[in-house]
């Protein structure tokens, strides 16, 4: 391995193993499977949506009233939250300081903030993206904000917040790669690596061409493989991987993307007036315009990636 990305994949490796998952605000630990703050009372399941959902980003309306959701947080003194740690500028702890930070954090600190009157009032569980409908539908979290992209085959599981960010699938290669794009065939016959459970996973596997794919439980694992040359290409939402290319200029986007997704707060079906909070949540974190703490946030971790956006998605709504 060149001495270049030897440095590199190592620095990549000290941050993927520099998180305790479960270390929370002010070093709350992470809840115990068993115990109150990892379950929660069963709940009636909100009805299923229509097979001829068109429209998944629609989510309830904003409301600030309590409902059981809301109490148990309130009574707990902590929102249980999971997140990525290894996603850099979305969820990542920065090693000189050993804090979380990044795009996601911020909003689940503005979360906290509405709900217990602290931005630190959180437990943040580290989780892989294959896990983060399991953590909701166990009760071991209250909310995932984990760059998850809204769809209708995910609203059948967990519910949804409106939409806080645009996305779009995009291919990551090394700068010179053959990899010029993901519909051209320059992938026929070359590896692809995928987060298990992500959008991307389900696009490469719809592929009618020779594709060999590669599964990870995090998004980090493809960039260190790409890195030691295991595969050939990664395929993810352009934003994250434009932070992985933060990481490592030896790698770029390439192509463009190819697909439209929203991200969105997720949350257990049952636990509807938590949906609302959040949704009041989004409502004020992006008022404001120019000034609004959405875009102080997206100015802070993510304008550098030149991604083109100017404002957040507009909100949609279903009732």
């Amino acid at each position: 391995m060149r001495g270049r990305k030897a440095t590199v994949w190592a620095t990549a490796a000290a941050v993927a193993a520099f998180v305790l998952p479960g270390t929370g605000a002010r070093g709350a630990p992470q809840a115990p499977h068993g115990t109150r703050h990892g379950t929660r009372p069963a709940a009636a399941a909100a009805p299923a949506p229509p097979d001829g959902c068109v429209d998944p980003e629609a989510s309830l309306r904003p409301s600030t009233a309590d409902g059981p959701a809301v109490r148990r947080i309130k009574q707990r003194g902590r929102l249980i939250a999971g997140v990525d740690q290894n996603s850099y500028r979305w969820g990542y702890r920065d090693p000189a300081s050993g804090k979380l930070n990044g795009f996601d954090i911020d909003l689940v600190r503005a979360i906290a903030k509405s709900v217990l009157g602290d931005p630190e009032k959180v437990i943040f569980l580290a989780i892989p993206t294959n896990q983060r409908i399991p953590a909701l539908k166990s009760g071991k979290v209250d909310i995932v904000a984990r760059t998850m992209t809204i769809n209708c085959a995910r609203i059948k599981e967990v519910a949804f917040s409106t939409a806080y960010f645009e996305a779009g699938q995009q291919l990551l290669a090394p700068k010179g790669s053959p990899v010029t794009g993901f519909d051209d065939g320059s992938l026929s016959g070359r590896t692809v690596c995928a987060a298990s459970g992500s959008t991307a996973e389900t696009a490469l596997s719809k592929k009618g061409r020779p594709v060999r794919v590669t599964t990870v439980p995090n998004q980090l694992d493809c960039l260190v493989r790409l890195q030691l040359g295991q595969v050939d290409a990664v395929l993810t939402d352009s934003a994250l991987a434009a932070g992985q290319a933060a990481q490592d200029p030896s790698v770029g986007l390439v192509g463009k993307p190819f697909t439209t997704e929203y991200y969105g707060v997720a949350m257990n079906r049952g636990s509807e007036d938590l949906v609302r909070r959040v949704n009041a949540v989004l409502d004020d974190y992006r008022r404001g315009g120019a000034d609004s703490p959405w875009m102080v946030s997206y100015r802070t971790w993510l304008a550098r990636a030149n991604l083109g956006i100017t404002a957040p998605p507009e909100p949609k709504y279903r009732d």
